[in-house]
Order: C-alpha cells, then structure tokens, then sequence
C-alpha cells in the first residue's frame, strides 16, 4: 500500500454522523448475513480508518487551539459521535467473535487481534453511553483549564509551558519562585481540579459497575487493550522500583546536594540536575528543526529515518512551538487513511525540547514504519510497547545528539538524560499506585485523595520537601498530571518501557547499527503482537523478569560512575 501524503493544511476527512455510521455497519451487517466474513473484515476495518483519521484530526485541532470557538464545538460534536461509534464497533466485534470457527477468524485477523477485540466488547454497552460522552467532555474541560493558565512571572505572563525554564534554572530562588507561581495557578483552580476528578471518578466507577465489574480497575486495564499482564504483575514490578530505583535516586540527590553545598534539597531543586546548570538546546525551534535531519541521517544508514522526517516538516506534519491556548504537553497522533503521523509538543527553550522531540518522534517513526500493517489494530501497539519506540529513539540518538546541545555540553546532556530516566520510575510508579487506590476506593474524598498521594509520594520519593509550598506539600503534586484525569492507567507504560529502552542503550554501546536494526524491526512490527512477545522478539527481557529492572539499574550506576 503505497500512499501520497498531502499537506497537513489540506488534510480533510468526511464528517461521519449518525445515520451514515448507521448505513456504512449496516452495510457490514449484510455481509455478514450473506457470509462474507472476510469481505465484512476488510469493509469494517476501511470505516474504523476513515472515523480514527477524522476522530484524530478533530481532536488534534482543538489541542493546537484550546480557544477556537469551531474547534471547541467539532470536539463536542465528536465527543458526542463517539459512542454511536463505538456501540457499532462493539456489534461487529462480537458478530465476528461469535463465528463457531475461531480458527477461521484468527487465521484472517491474527489471535492477537482476536483477544484485543474480546476485550474491547467487555469495555462498552450502550447503557454507558452517555457516561462516556461525559467523560469526553470532563477530559476536554481539564485540558483547557491548564492551557488557559496565564502566569504573572519576571515582568512576562507565561503558560505552565514557558514557566519550566524557571523551574529548572541555576538560581535558585528564581527556581523556587517559579515553583511558587505554578502551584499558586493549582490552588487557586484546586476545588474546580477536585471536583473534576470526582466527577470523573464516579462516572468511571459507574461504568465499571454497570459493565458488570468489581469497580474501575479491571475495566481501565481492558481499556488499555492489556491482554498478556494485570494490576498483580504491575504491583509487583512498583516494588521493584521502591526497592532497586528509589535508594539509588536518593543517594543521586545526596550526592548533588553536597556537591552544590545545599543544606538540604527542596522540592524545587530536583530539576536541576547539571551541577553547571541543566544543558540547553543548540538554539531555537527553526534551528533545532533544521538540525534534526543531520541527526536523523546520521543514525539511520539507510536514510529512512531522515527522509521519513524530512516529510513530516516539509508538509506540516510538526508542531512545536509553545503559544498562547495551546494545550499543554506532547504527543503523536495519526491518520489512518493518510498513513501519516503528526508530532504535538511544546518548546520552552530547555533540554525537554531535545526530549520531547525525540521521544514523539520514536512514535512518529513506528506509526509510519507499520502503517502498511494489514489491519487497523496493528497500527499502533499497546501504549507500553509503544512507549519503547519513544523512549528507546532518546537513548539511540545519544552519539547524534549533539547537534542539539549547545556547544561542549552534550556529554553533561547524557549524563543528565540518564539520571533523569531512573528518577522518573519512582515517580511514575507514585503515579500508577495512586489510581489503582483511588478506582479501589472511589467513594474517597478530595481531602482523602490528597492524602493519599501524599503518602504514596513519602513512600516513593522520601526526599521530597515541599518547603512553604503550602499546596503540594498538602497532597496536590497529582493534579498537573495530565494522564490522571484524561487516560486513567495509562502512565506505569512508560516506566515499564524505560526498563526495555535502557536495555537498548545498554546493546547501542556495543553494536550501534544492529541495535538500530532491531529498533526498525520492532517499529515495523507495530502492533502485530502482544507487549510481551514483541519485548521478546526483540531480544529484550520483559520488566517483569525477576532482575530485568536490577540489571539495568546496576548498568547505569556503572556508567554515572557509582
């Protein structure tokens, strides 16, 4: 399937509504009917392409403009759509599922397939429909209440976006005013973010209930389309983290505290993690675009990783500039009728931006290099697999990044990145114990769940010392975290997929190109498999073997000369 990729300002895709959704599955119902089930896979996988290119473009337009008037009424109009859609993706499901010949149907859609799709129909009824279009709605109302923060800071007003250079500068007292000026935003906004979230919880509890499960958990894991792994073998891989990362982290801090001559380490202090002051970009957005293509060539021979790039900042398919009713953080997303993806992220002017576009651009290039898969499924793997791809492109790009360092500091820039992937895994494993408390208990107060978080991050991240920030220090840290509100469960991914994306580090140093040979493979692969058999296929030990998350932890120790 070879596929002409127009400009993104062209891009525009049918607007589906309910009685065309209606005509096109009924359509797939016939064929069914006439026992065509082969010709009724193919028909319902061309219509789940053109609704996710539509769905996705309407969705991305509204995150480039919180405050656009058509965009903020095409969100709500596809908010709306969305479980009309879905009660007819679960009917086909089911219908196909429902074939006495299993065999038939694996060998046509793949048993991968098969057992994503035996989830999917136990995530939806049409009793919850209105539940999630309010849910939709709720998400939606979250992300444009942080893009419409407008800060007071150093004689400027800046978005949570252009504040993080303060918080991660060399001087400290501008650290720990940002820091003031953040969460003075949070608390200010505290009972409207409090009362989202209980929204959002009862809705998502109700749901559980009404799907016949004990409460939100199990169904945040089917969600999540996670089919080989459950919340025991998370549980069990957190402890790992609290008992191989979090000591390490701390002697990290220790050691940065007496080396800075700090009394004691703030809350505000741990960003700085460059003893010279974290390393900065080479210089702006045009120039780190620019370089970008040098970097990308050089890592691929082949020079597919460059002219893929190439055609996604010449057609427009990159947004990185932070501005004013942009919606905060990064992302990539697709369009499945155009085979293209599309990065989202928001420069400040700090080594994030190396960061994020590196990491959006390990999803872009997955997207890109499965786009040719047989089936929509497999476009896009489960999000821990998929956050391999992502993490995995910061690390293979380390003998290339120093294009987009500033000059003489790409070997602090590693040194940085490195510490600062062990020191999110007790935080994002806080994140995950969090929810799982939360949907375990959701008739919590907000107080409660303040609480909660609160003890969870002592027992994560002992070092943690809010100081007079009054509002973190009382339990709020959650709520700038944008996955809690809008993609429950989805945030332990990343840190099951920086234990596998160390270990491609680990294999870069010793064979760079066949490290980055199975890196394409495994983005080719896309969502073909499970994430257990594609870690396995590419030769990668699943974090939850019993000393994968130790020996890289021992690795990295090594290399920071602990």
């Amino acid at each position: 399937m070879t596929q002409t990729i127009p400009p993104f300002s062209d891009l525009s895709f049918p607007r589906p509504d309910e009685a065309s959704l209606k005509a096109r599955y009924d359509d797939i119902a016939l064929l069914l009917d006439q026992g065509r089930s082969k010709d009724a896979a193919q028909a319902f996988d061309f219509v789940r392409r053109e609704y996710e290119s539509w769905a996705s473009h309407v969705h991305l337009q509204f995150s480039r403009n919180t405050q656009d008037e058509q965009a903020k009424t095409d969100r709500d109009y596809a908010d709306r759509l969305s479980p009309v859609a879905t009660d007819h993706e679960v009917t086909i499901k089911k219908r196909l599922l429902g074939d006495p010949d299993r065999a038939a149907l694996e060998a046509l859609v793949t048993p991968h397939i098969v057992r994503l799709w035996e989830a999917d129909t136990t995530t939806f009824d049409p009793r919850i429909s209105t539940d999630l279009e309010e849910e939709a709605r709720l998400t939606g109302e979250y992300t444009a209440l942080l893009a419409s923060a407008k800060i007071p800071f150093d004689g400027k007003v800046l978005n949570l976006s252009g504040l993080v250079p303060y918080l991660q500068g060399p001087d400290r007292e501008m650290r720990h005013a940002a820091e003031k000026a953040r969460w003075a935003f949070f608390e200010e906004n505290g009972e409207a973010l409090d009362t989202l979230y209980s929204r959002l919880v009862e809705l998502r509890d109700r749901m559980a209930k009404t799907l016949g499960f004990e409460n939100y958990i199990e169904l945040g894991y089917r969600r999540m389309r996670r089919t080989d792994y459950g919340p025991e073998q998370v549980a069990a891989f957190r402890e790992k983290v609290l008992n191989s990362v979090t000591p390490l982290v701390q002697s990290l801090l220790e050691r940065r505290r007496l080396k800075m001559g700090w009394d004691k380490v703030w809350a505000w202090d741990e960003a700085l993690i460059d003893l010279q002051g974290n390393p900065k970009p080479a210089g702006d957005h045009d120039l780190l675009v620019a370089r970008a293509e040098g970097m990308f060539r050089a890592l691929d021979p082949k020079g597919e990783m460059g002219d893929f790039y190439v055609q996604m900042r010449d057609l427009g398919y990159l947004d990185l500039k932070n501005r004013d009713g942009k919606a905060g953080g990064g992302f990539c997303t697709s369009f499945p009728t155009i085979g293209s993806p599309y990065i989202f992220a928001n420069f400040n002017g700090t080594h994030n931006d190396i960061g994020v576009f590196t990491h959006e651009m390990g999803h872009a290039f997955q997207n890109w290099k499965s786009r040719n898969q047989d089936w929509v499924d497999q476009l896009w793997p489960t999000m821990e697999a998929a956050e391999i791809h992502s993490m995995g492109l910061e690390f293979l790009t380390w003998p290339q990044i120093d294009a987009l360092v500033e000059d003489g500091a790409a070997d602090r820039y590693r040194r940085m990145h490195l510490i600062d992937a062990l020191s999110f895994f007790p935080y994002g494993v806080c994140v995950d114990h969090f929810q799982h408390e939360v949907y375990a208990n959701p008739q919590m107060t907000a107080a409660e769940r303040h609480e909660t978080w609160l003890r969870l991050e002592k027992m994560y991240m002992p070092w943690r010392d809010w100081g007079d920030l009054d509002y973190p220090a009382k339990g709020g840290r959650w709520q700038a975290q944008l996955h809690i509100y809008r993609l429950p469960f989805y945030y332990i991914d990343y840190a099951l997929a920086q234990c596998c994306a160390l270990q491609l580090w680990l294999r870069s140093r010793m064979d760079r190109e066949g490290t980055f040979e199975t890196y394409r493979q495994l983005c080719a692969e896309g969502g073909s498999k499970p994430f257990a058999q594609l870690v396995a296929d590419a030769g990668l030990v699943s974090p939850f073997e019993a000393d994968a998350l130790a020996e890289v932890v021992h690795e990295a120790e090594q290399e920071l000369g602990i």
